[in-house]
């Protein structure tokens, strides 16, 4: 539970407003933009809205944020601010809202972790939709901008497994005014910047890393330096399957370049076009962004009430964002970008200190991390490679020549955390990249700073239970998955094992596994099962695939195409078959033992029967 008036006093605890009343409060007779969130109001920075709010705060505008929106009843909560000067801004929240809301097997959810006390229903599924319609149908003159990973991921075409179809550019579905992708800092202050020089809204068409639509015959204005491609249109993906697995590879190229080209594609009448990316943010802009006045606290509004998310991040610190990993399944990449913009050390150990002078702070830090925890500072040794660089992933098929992976920034950084008054332990919630970690970099020096990071890692910063993701044992699952050779998690555990003898430790190696992913047979999630036997792994951390918009497995899910190679690739689908393949995640349990035995008669594999639970 969070106090207000035990907090700092020196420190003035300030929110953004949120009713026609804190409006009132600061004198305000109109407010410059109007921001609508799915989430509840955490003014942290490990929370969306709240950046985007205090971002444009430190532009000079008067903004304030209505969360969690009433959108059955008479629609108060759209009109009680009134009409913003600028635009209004959408975002359905941290975390999509259909996979907030439903199971891998479309069950619906009984809880939400951004709202207060976890309650289920406070908003719509997909708000960007729900919310814009509200906000056009009242203002239809006011332009709306949606943003968020939910927009951000339904960009262009895109599968929606909820639904079973595929569904268009969610900013045309909407009748949104224009769409921003990814971290929104960078073309929000391009906005907000030209607007308030007076330019009208519908002439602002070359922003980067902004989405607009338009007419087919219609000009606009674009950067005579940027490289266009134009996809198949959304039309002719929904006739033919292998025309949007086509469309993937550029999408997710260009989304991975730093020199990207334009992106266009037809729906109906209309085209969508989607601007290339901004470059990464700097250091030093990154660090201004987590020197905002942040209150790290959620809204009084919600006083006694608590916010899951919000009690699961309270006392973390992030340290950088994007993840070069480039998994199958994952759309951090695609979201947040796949080149590593890091904080300073500087920064990071300034929000430490405001952690530790929390009311509630007992000591224990529960993440110093990011997407993958050990990317911290880590980027391409020549710059003007990576500039050119398309690769999905720096770590496959192998760890890049040109990535370095030196975790000495790391150790220091560490070190230094553990030395802030007041921090007794400061653990590492986040996932470890393992093959980071192992792999032979050609240098010795880093080499042996890389085995001294792990050991560190295992010996100062696991709360007990060290977390791991390699996701299968399959050689042809791990391929599809761009995941490294399960040979590397095996080395993991015995160097895991020697650390914890050495130390007198008694950790414990969590593995996380998937289940039902594109390319998974029953025959490999039976070899994956009597592979934890003989590691002595009785599951928990497991989740069936669940196809989400823009990775590469949702689009082999649903086209059966492999969207580089444009090969045949089968893929589990029906509920029988996933509940199949899940159940070897629990080999052990006696409940499971004769469905487990008859299925491997059934498909003929008695010799992996004899494996798992030998000849009895």
């Amino acid at each position: 539970m969070y106090n207000i008036s035990n907090m700092n006093t020196e420190r003035q605890l300030t929110w953004l407003p949120t009713s026609a009343k804190e409006v009132r409060e600061r004198g305000w007779e109109q407010l410059d933009v109007i921001l609508f969130s799915g989430d509840a109001y955490v003014d942290h920075p490990s929370f969306g809205g709240a950046v985007i709010g205090r971002l444009l705060e430190s532009l000079g505008l008067k903004v304030a944020i209505v969360p969690q929106p009433n959108w059955r009843d008479d629609l108060r909560d759209f009109r009680k601010l009134g009409i913003p000067r600028l635009f209004f801004g959408v975002s359905a929240g941290c975390m999509d809202s259909m996979v907030n809301h439903y199971t891998a097997a479309k069950r619906k959810r009984s809880d939400d972790a951004y709202t207060p006390e976890g309650r289920a229903g406070a908003r719509p599924d997909m708000p960007t939709l729900v919310y814009t319609a509200i906000l056009k149908k009242l203002y239809p003159d006011i332009p709306v901008v949606i943003g968020g990973i939910e927009a951000s991921l339904r960009r262009l075409t895109h599968y929606d497994y909820w639904k079973d179809s595929l569904r268009p550019s969610i900013l045309f579905e909407s009748g949104a005014d224009m769409l921003i992708y990814g971290m929104g800092e960078k073309p929000l202050t391009g906005l907000c910047n030209l607007l308030q020089k007076g330019i009208p809204f519908r002439n602002l068409t070359n922003i980067p890393q902004t989405v607009i639509v338009r007419g087919q015959e219609e000009t606009v204005a674009t950067n005579k330096k940027w490289k266009t491609i134009r996809l198949h249109s959304h039309e002719s993906c929904v006739t033919e399957k292998r025309k949007h697995a086509e469309n993937f590879r550029y999408i997710e190229e260009e989304s991975n370049s730093i020199e990207a080209a334009r992106l266009i594609q037809t729906v109906r009448d209309k085209q969508v076009i989607v601007n290339p990316p901004y470059p990464p943010l700097t250091t030093t802009e990154i660090d201004a962004i987590y020197a905002l006045p942040f209150t790290r606290l959620p809204h009084p509004r919600y006083k006694g009430k608590e916010i899951p998310a919000y009690n699961m991040i309270r006392h973390s610190v992030t340290l950088h964002r994007g993840c070069f990993g480039g998994c199958a399944f994952c759309t951090i990449s695609a979201h947040q970008g796949k080149f590593i913009v890091s904080r300073s050390e500087q920064s990071i150990l300034k929000e430490l200190q405001q952690v530790t002078e929390m009311p509630d702070f007992k000591g224990t830090v529960s993440d110093l991390g990011g997407p993958s925890a050990n990317m911290y500072r880590m980027q391409g040794k020549n710059q003007e490679i990576c500039k050119r660089c398309k690769r999905a992933s720096c770590a496959y098929p192998s760890v890049c020549k040109n990535l370095n992976t030196d975790h000495g920034p790391l150790l220091r950084l560490y070190a230094a955390a553990r030395k802030v008054s007041g921090i007794k332990h400061c653990f590492i919630g986040s996932g470890i990249r393992y093959d980071l970690c192992l792999h032979d970099s050609g240098d010795l020096h880093i080499n042996q700073t890389n085995k001294e990071y792990l050991e560190t890692v295992i010996r100062y910063h696991v709360s007990g239970r060290f977390k791991v993701a390699p996701e299968h044992s399959s050689p042809q699952v791990l391929q599809l998955m761009r995941k490294p050779p399960f040979d590397l998690f095996q080395q993991l555990k015995r160097q895991f094992d020697e650390i914890n003898q050495k130390y007198r430790l008694n950790e414990q190696i969590v593995p996380y596994f998937i289940s039902s992913h594109p390319g998974c047979r029953p025959e490999d999630m039976a070899e994956l099962a009597i592979v934890t036997k003989q590691l002595n792994f009785h599951l928990e951390q497991v989740q069936d695939f669940t196809p989400t918009p823009m990775t590469i497995a949702t689009t082999i899910y649903y086209s059966g195409y492999h969207p580089y190679s444009l090969k045949k690739t089968e893929t589990p689908k029906n509920e029988k078959e996933k509940k199949w393949q899940n159940m070897f995640f629990f080999w052990y349990k006696p409940e499971y033992h004769d469905r487990i035995q008859s299925f491997l008669k059934q498909i003929r594999r008695r010799d992996l029967l004899l494996k798992l639970y030998g000849k009895g």
